[in-house]
């Protein structure tokens, strides 16, 4: 009865740590600060994609206009 009684209150105990709840105790308070960092990195990398490509697109059309001028004269 008695290691019925303990597996029991064991088991209980055990569910409770599993709530998402309990996430924030068991790995600590400064993971936020983490994963805010690792999302600002993330748009940081989408920004100069978008803005890399914007330079690129820019670089060709002036490529493209020496050409034609360079055609014209």
């Amino acid at each position: 009865m008695r290691a019925l009684l303990t597996l029991t209150l064991v088991m209980v105990g055990s569910a409770a740590t599993a709530h998402p709840g309990h996430w924030a105790d068991a790995a600590g308070h400064d993971h936020w600060v983490a994963g805010v960092a690792i999302g600002l990195a993330g748009l940081a990398a989408i920004w100069g994609a978008l803005k890399g490509k914007k330079a690129q697109d820019d670089a060709e059309d002036i490529d493209n206009e020496e050409e034609a001028e360079g055609e014209a004269a």
